[in-house]
């Protein structure tokens, strides 16, 4: 990797990413780009360095990527639209961003002459997809998988992983606030489980794509996952606080355990040990779909459910290991 772009640069992973290539010096140059020309200010006034190019664009524009793709030669595509709600009152601007948008990235890196490898992050909630954010996250990932077969001088593959703890939008800032305010705590069910992440291993998860990616490759990093009421308790514990806790429901479009990896996945699935690499995510071949079958055995799903579950001491340890969180206690 030389020059980089990341779309939707300035959101919780553009920031990380840029951090780590910066501190290992892996890039020449990293360009940036989003709609939001205040946190590019801020991520320029907090890095200073010559070495980040700021463009201010929406992936919804093609000429935009066109301008900020130039001398381009790797490309993390994270700029997405996220929110569950908010996709389903205004489904019609989700895919406009998350498919759309990834359209046009695909487009501009197939016509640049530089671009050798584009690298989408998608998300558990496009498996078995049921709200409107995870059915574009879904179809994002299908165009991923299918753009090599109009271009060979480019990879394109894609990684998956769920919750990343502390991002933009995460419950864990959100119980918090509520936490330090003395007010209780909304849970929507205290039964339901989602996987935990870390940011450092969602890079680790999208360098491994670059490092070993092939066209149509989809990488996915195993996770513990926890229940969202033991998660709760755990940051009380962790605040030593005492608030409420109160089962608000589980919302529109929202599953009660999370999904990885489907089982077919997993039956053309590399373990990789901390990794899953699926490979031939789309077959160039229309006989593979119409005249011949697999024997490829079907396996349980990789859910929220049945990974490792993470215990409420194990939960505080993970809590207090965060950036985020120490601050917050010190506050």
């Amino acid at each position: 990797m030389k020059n980089i772009l990341i779309t939707g640069g300035t959101g919780s992973f553009g920031r990380a990413i840029t951090r780590r290539l910066l501190e290992e010096d892996q890039a020449q140059e990293i360009a940036i780009f989003s709609r939001d020309e205040f946190k590019q200010h801020l991520m320029r006034e907090e890095m200073q360095t010559d070495k980040i190019r700021f463009v201010v664009g929406d992936v919804r524009d093609e000429s935009a990527l066109e301008e900020a793709m130039e001398g381009v030669d790797t490309v993390f595509h994270a700029a997405a639209l996220k929110q569950v709600p908010t996709g389903e009152y205004y489904p019609a601007e989700m895919v406009k961003t998350n498919v759309m948008g990834t359209k046009n990235v695909l487009e501009v890196a197939r016509k640049n002459s530089t671009v050798r490898k584009v690298v989408l992050l998608s998300t558990d909630k496009a498996v078995y997809p049921v709200n409107t954010m995870g059915i574009s996250k879904a179809l994002a990932e299908k165009l991923v998988a299918s753009a090599h077969l109009s271009d060979q001088k480019t990879v394109y593959c894609a990684v998956r992983y769920g919750n990343v703890m502390v991002s933009r939008g995460s419950v864990i800032p959100l119980f918090i606030n509520h936490i330090k305010a003395g007010r209780q705590i909304p849970v929507t069910n205290p039964d339901m489980t989602r996987f935990l992440l870390n940011l450092d291993d969602a890079i680790d998860l999208v360098l491994l794509a670059i490092d070993c990616g092939a066209s149509g490759d989809l990488f996915i990093k195993k996770a513990p996952a926890a229940k969202i009421g033991e998660l709760a308790q755990a940051l009380l514990n962790v605040f030593g606080a005492k608030n409420d806790v109160v089962t608000i429901g589980t919302r529109a479009g929202e599953k009660v355990h999370e999904t990885l990896a489907t089982r077919l996945e997993l039956a053309r699935a590399e373990d990789l040990g901390n990794h899953y690499r699926i490979r031939d995510q789309v077959r160039a071949r229309y006989k593979d779909y119409y005249f011949e079958g697999s024997d490829e055995a079907p396996r349980e799903d990789y859910t929220s459910e049945n990974t490792r579950r993470l215990t409420v001491g194990e939960i505080e340890t993970l809590l207090r290991s965060l950036p985020y969180v120490s601050d917050q206690l010190s506050l």
